[in-house]
C-alpha cells in the first residue's frame, strides 16, 4: 500500500511515527509540504519521500488529508485533477465528507477521520465514517493506517461525529484540565510542586489503565475504592455536591455544538 499525505504537521507526524513503529515500509509514503525545511526534517528523520507537488499522488493507493481544516478547500482544489481510483482519508476536524466530496468535484471515495492526539504517542482513538462508494478492501487501508496510532471505531452514521469531537476529540483537554486540579488541591494541602504533579499524574495514569484492563465497569471500579465512611466518600460527596457529572455533560455538550456551527461554517 502507497501513502500520500498531504500536510506534514503533527497529527500527519503521529500517523507516520505509528506505522514506522508498526514497521510499515517507509519508502512507499510520500508527504507533500510545502515548508522547505520540514521536508528535510520529515525525509531525515521518517526516511519517507517528500515533494511539493501534486503530480506525485497519481500513482498512490491512499491519500491523506492532514492540512487544517480552514485550508482544505483550497487543497481539495489542487488535488482533484489527480485523482482517479484513490481512497482520500480526512484528519481535518470539523469538515463533512459531504463537502470534501464537493470540493472533490463530487469524488465519492472518501473516508472521514477523527483521531485524538495520543496518538502522538500510539495510545489515541479515531472514528471513523465511509462514504457509501468507499469499498471494503479501502475500509481496510483506513484502517491499517489509523489502527497505528491506536484503537479505532468505525461510525454508521456521520452526524455522530460531533459526539466524537466533544468525548475524544475533546477529551484529552478535559483530562489534562482535571490533573491541572488535582495537583493544584495537592499543593494547597502542603504538597510540593514536584510531590503533587507525579502523583496526579500517576494516579490517572493508573486509574485509565486499571479501568482499560479491568473486566469491571469503571463504575464498578469507583466504588470499590468508595469505602462508607472513609475519606474517599467525603471527596465524593463534595464532587456531587458540585455537580461535577453536570458541569462535564455540559462541556461536552458545549463542544458538540460547536463542532456542528464549524461544520457549517467550514462547508461553505
Amino acid at each position: 500500500m502507497k501513502i500520500s499525505f498531504i500536510g506534514g504537521g503533527n497529527m500527519a507526524r503521529a500517523i507516520i511515527g505509528g506505522l514506522k513503529h508498526n514497521n510499515f515500509e517507509m519508502s512507499a509514503i510520500t508527504v507533500l509540504e510545502l515548508n522547505a525545511q520540514k521536508r528535510a526534517e520529515l525525509a531525515q528523520e521518517f526516511n519517507v519521500q517528500v515533494t511539493d507537488t501534486y503530480a506525485d499522488f497519481n500513482n498512490t493507493d491512499v491519500i491523506v488529508l492532514a492540512v487544517k481544516p480552514q485550508q482544505l478547500k483550497e487543497v481539495c482544489s489542487q488535488l482533484s485533477p489527480v485523482l482517479q481510483s484513490q481512497l482520500v482519508v480526512s484528519i481535518a476536524a470539523g469538515v463533512r465528507s459531504k463537502d470534501i466530496s464537493r470540493w472533490l468535484n463530487h469524488y465519492h471515495a472518501i473516508v472521514r477521520v477523527m483521531p485524538n492526539t495520543p496518538a502522538q504517542i500510539q495510545a489515541g482513538v479515531s472514528a471513523l465514517y465511509a462514504m457509501s462508494n468507499v469499498n471494503q478492501a479501502q475500509r481496510e487501508k483506513a484502517n491499517t493506517i489509523l489502527a497505528a496510532v491506536g484503537k479505532t471505531l468505525w461510525l454508521d452514521d456521520e452526524g455522530k461525529m460531533d459526539a466524537v469531537t466533544a468525548i475524544s476529540g475533546s477529551g484529552p483537554a478535559y483530562v489534562f484540565y482535571l490533573i491541572e486540579a488535582l495537583q493544584e488541591a495537592g499543593v494547597q494541602l502542603g504538597l510540593g510542586d514536584e510531590a503533587a504533579n507525579m502523583l496526579a499524574l500517576q494516579t490517572f495514569a493508573g486509574a485509565s489503565l486499571l479501568a482499560v484492563q479491568s473486566a469491571d465497569s469503571v463504575k464498578t471500579l469507583r466504588a470499590q475504592v468508595t469505602s462508607k465512611g472513609g475519606t474517599t466518600e467525603q471527596g465524593i460527596l463534595a464532587l456531587e455536591a458540585a455537580n461535577i457529572k453536570s458541569a462535564i455533560s455540559k462541556a461536552a455538550k458545549a463542544a458538540a455544538d460547536k463542532s456542528i456551527a464549524l461544520g457549517d461554517q467550514l462547508g461553505q
